[in-house]
């Protein structure tokens, strides 16, 4: 590896969420960061790069695989062909390496600290540091959930971050700790109109991702509250099933 192709690596990781370099072991460089655990091992080859991720979730190499079919290869090696590819990809493992779990209830027990210790003493107590668990954690739940979903629906790919909710599959209130209220993986980035159907247990979806409707809804109500057949996730990860199949218990309680 040339000084060059080092500089052009280092810089791609710089910019895209892996901003650290640790020592340099041979051909390859080796990018980490401070915001989450995943290391990046790149190296420069006659045309393009190759990329092995350290990952601090196992959940990422299936989601990179997901995302960037074409340029892997076995045991979880990317080999991508131009620096503009090798920006895309560290970007989008970076984003996921912060939203998936593990990491995402590092910084929302950091951030619901700095916010309780932002709150006067004689302000605090258990009902105000419940209610900033609450807040501080729903809004890092978003947050995870645009990343994972790339700001767009699950369902429908609308991207209008206004009409965006992040539903739990498993409601906030009945997990069993911060882990599963915090899980990418506890719900769906849905357009407000489902979200209202998912949070009532009206819809859910089967372990193909294909929308459920509950027989409480009428088949002429459907086209007015946004349903139409063949509406599915647009991906279904294994770790979304456990979560999906505590929600469709409750549907079919109902329906």
């Amino acid at each position: 590896m040339n000084p060059l192709q080092r500089t052009l690596i280092e810089k791609a990781g710089h910019d895209n969420g892996f901003e650290h370099v640790l020592s340099p072991a041979g051909d390859a460089v080796t990018l980490a960061s401070a915001r989450h655990r995943t290391q990046a091992v790149v190296t420069a080859l006659a045309e393009g790069f190759e990329v092995r991720f350290q990952p601090a979730t196992l959940a990422l190499l299936p989601e990179l695989l997901r995302s960037f079919q074409p340029w892997a290869g076995a045991a979880g090696v990317f080999c991508v062909p131009t620096l503009a590819d090798l920006a895309a990809l560290l970007r989008r493992a970076a984003s996921l390496s912060q939203a998936l779990p593990n990491q995402a209830v590092r910084d929302y027990h950091a951030a619901v600290a700095q916010a309780v210790e932002a709150i006067p003493a004689e302000a605090r107590g258990t009902e105000v540091e419940r209610l900033v668990r609450q807040r501080v954690g729903q809004a890092r739940y978003r947050d995870a959930l645009l990343t994972y979903w790339g700001g767009a629906c699950a369902v429908t790919g609308i991207n209008v971050p206004e009409v965006l909710r992040a539903s739990h599959a498993k409601p906030w209130a009945e997990c069993a700790n911060d882990a599963e209220r915090l899980d990418a993986f506890n719900g769906f980035l849905l357009v407000a109109n489902l979200d209202a159907l998912f949070d009532r247990f009206l819809i859910s979806f089967d372990d193909a991702g294909h929308l459920l409707t509950s027989t409480r809804l009428s088949q002429s109500d459907l086209p007015g509250l946004g349903i139409h057949s063949g509406m599915t996730l647009r991906w279904l990860a294994s770790e979304h099933r456990h979560y999906l199949q505590w929600h469709r218990e409750r549907f079919l309680l109902g329906a």
